[in-house]
């Protein structure tokens, strides 16, 4: 099990992107969050298999189809046993 926190630029508010992500994140079978940033970024902690992990950060830098990625920066994260499932959490 392994732990990315995600910051992702470009055009991902507004075109449904988070959506997207929760729906990808659960088809993957990940834990942990996505959520709007009030400077026009997304931000997100996902946790799982080696695999699905890197599955996720490959699938993020394309997004869906309204969506235009810049960057997708991963850094390692703790895992946070408390996350028990993938959910959407409020802009900060």
């Amino acid at each position: 099990m392994v732990g990315r926190h995600l910051r992702i630029t470009g055009r991902v508010q507004g075109v449904g992107y988070r959506y997207w992500f929760l729906g990808r994140a659960k088809a993957l079978g990940l834990t942990g969050w996505v959520r709007n940033r009030a400077d026009g970024s997304v931000e997100a902690v996902i946790q799982g298999s080696n695999a699905s992990v890197a599955q996720m950060i490959a699938d993020a830098a394309d997004g869906p189809p309204d969506a235009r990625v810049d960057l997708v920066l991963p850094h390692e994260h703790e895992i946070d046993t408390s996350l028990t499932r993938f959910e959407q959490r409020p802009t900060c």
